[in-house]
């Protein structure tokens, strides 16, 4: 897989630009663990898509050869582009050309900046407001739970839950969880030996039966299991 980097006009809102190639003579069911981007998409010989978030992992079957061009957008900022709650497209995909006009038949990052450029919304208040609490949540370990995330900022739970459907998709406990579950990948990238009743309790969790549904419910699979391939990791987008 390869990334670019977006222009600095255009930074705050794409995370990334992604290339997944690839060449196989027998089918290989990849695992995407999730993050809460919104994706638009460019597969070789078929029409665009926006992908929203994807509430847990998911499989991706692929055979032969194939190209795909992918703009990962930062969390809480696609609303504007799509012009309604985020959460409509969670765990769907819809027709790229029914949010953009002009999308172009051989995509590339100066191709798809100008698509971007030229379809820019207005800016959205509220899409910065969600983007800078997801930020929050990804900078601070301290997150662990969405009352204290609300206290924070300033906001309530409801309110807080509120703005995560209109411009993230999924809700704020789901964000947190994903975060918090990102720290346990990079504990066992540092290798050693993991106490994994007392990471949970690290993470936030009231005991490890709970630390481990989620684990699993996320990736795929225990996080035992997980730590014991670690280094085939799956892909996360």
């Amino acid at each position: 897989m390869e990334f670019h980097q977006p222009s600095t006009d255009l930074a705050g809102l794409v995370a990334r630009y992604w290339v997944v190639e690839w060449r196989y003579d027998r089918p290989y069911r990849q695992l995407i663990v999730p993050y809460p981007n919104v994706h638009l998409s460019f597969v070789d010989g078929r029409p665009a898509e926006v992908h929203g978030v994807s509430s847990g992992h998911v499989f991706k079957e692929l055979d032969g050869t194939g190209r795909v061009f992918g703009v990962a957008f930062h969390p809480g900022v696609f609303r504007p582009f799509l012009g309604g709650p985020v959460q409509s497209i969670t765990d769907r995909s819809i027709p790229a050309a029914t949010v953009f006009d002009g999308l172009p038949g051989h995509p590339d990052v100066p191709a798809v900046e100008d698509v971007l450029r030229r379809n820019l919304p207005e800016p959205d208040p509220r899409a910065r407001q969600a983007a800078d609490v997801v930020n929050l949540i990804v900078e601070d370990p301290r997150m662990t739970r969405v009352d204290v995330l609300a206290d924070e900022v300033g906001s309530s739970v409801r309110q807080l839950q509120r703005l995560f459907a209109e411009h993230v998709g999924v809700g704020p406990k789901w964000v947190i969880r994903r975060y918090r579950l990102r720290e346990v990948t990079e504990r066992m990238e540092a290798g050693g030996r993991i106490d994994w009743a007392a990471l949970a309790a690290d993470l936030g969790y009231a005991d490890q039966p709970h630390f481990v549904r989620d684990f699993t419910a996320m990736f795929g699979e225990t996080p035992t299991r997980y730590a014991e391939r670690y280094a085939r990791l799956p892909a996360e987008r």
